[in-house]
């Protein structure tokens, strides 16, 4: 079997993880409580039925504070059953789970008469901790939107069909924040600018002009240089021990010019003979 345990915060993006998993062929089923886990599995295991050779399961602050507490002993179990099973956490940042409580006038699971909107998002952060704790992939969506998430999911969880490990190198702008999801993150803001070049303030990382403005930047391919050596040199330790996941983040001041051409070209040279490669742009519109 082949199980994927979705869980995070509510309002970061469950519910368009589960149906972007079950339009990749997953059997989905939304709030199995942590106590009903071990029954299904081993129920689905006896059957052996077709519909569950792919199984995506979400598990949320629904549940009740002691069982989320039993999730450590809920993923040994799967490990003794022999179940490969890999952990999706989502998050967003408290700003926006406002904003978008606010604009879908949803109410929090964790909200009632004594405890505001607020307090429940601190309160489910602590009750999920111990499934946060334990993912194999966290990915965070304050700025990402729905068709994002579902191309995320798509590329990175439900498409994935060996045990090569996924690594994103992702581009972003230090105005609009770090990403959290990132493992390793390089600071490109001391490179020369493109943006104070007139005829290039509305060109991207991606663009031709900008490529032939970078590219004779000795120190600009002396950064890139220093990021492949680097990664090449450690990306495969992280996936000798059998991790699933690695993000690497390259920043610049606005995540247009300096680090889109930088992730770009990251992306080209690290081996996709060995992983899984995926190039994001988080801050292009």
């Amino acid at each position: 079997m082949d199980l994927i345990i979705v869980s995070g915060l509510s309002g970061s993006g469950k519910s368009i993880a589960l149906e972007t998993l079950e339009d990749s062929g997953y059997y989905c089923i939304d709030n199995l409580p942590v106590a009903l886990f071990e029954p299904f599995v081993r129920e689905a295991m006896t059957k052996g039925q077709q519909d569950y050779r792919k199984v995506a399961i979400s598990i949320d602050a629904r549940s009740r504070c002691e069982s989320l507490e039993q999730f450590p002993k809920t993923l040994e179990l799967a490990g003794q059953l022999g179940i490969s099973c890999q952990v999706l956490f989502l998050k967003s940042g408290v700003e926006s789970l406002l904003k978008r409580f606010s604009e879908t006038r949803r109410k929090h699971p964790l909200t009632d008469s004594t405890h505001s909107l607020t307090e429940a998002i601190d309160r489910e952060q602590r009750l999920l901790a111990p499934i946060a704790s334990r993912a194999d992939l966290i990915i965070d969506t304050s700025h990402t939107n729905i068709h994002q998430l579902r191309d995320l999911i798509r590329d990175r969880v439900g498409a994935k069909r060996d045990h090569r490990m996924s690594v994103t190198c992702i581009s972003f702008g230090f105005k609009n924040g770090v990403p959290f999801d990132a493992d390793f993150i390089f600071d490109a803001r001391c490179l020369p600018n493109p943006h104070w070049e007139p005829s290039l303030r509305a060109k991207t990382g991606c663009d031709l002009e900008v490529k032939s403005f970078l590219d004779p930047i000795p120190e600009v391919q002396e950064f890139l240089g220093d990021v492949v050596h680097f990664m090449s040199r450690w990306a495969p330790r992280f996936a000798s021990e059998n991790r699933s996941y690695l993000t690497i983040a390259i920043g610049c001041t606005g995540g247009q010019h300096r680090s889109v051409y930088l992730t770009e070209a990251l992306g080209q040279r690290l081996s996709s003979d060995r992983y899984d490669l995926l190039v994001r742009h988080r801050d292009l519109h």
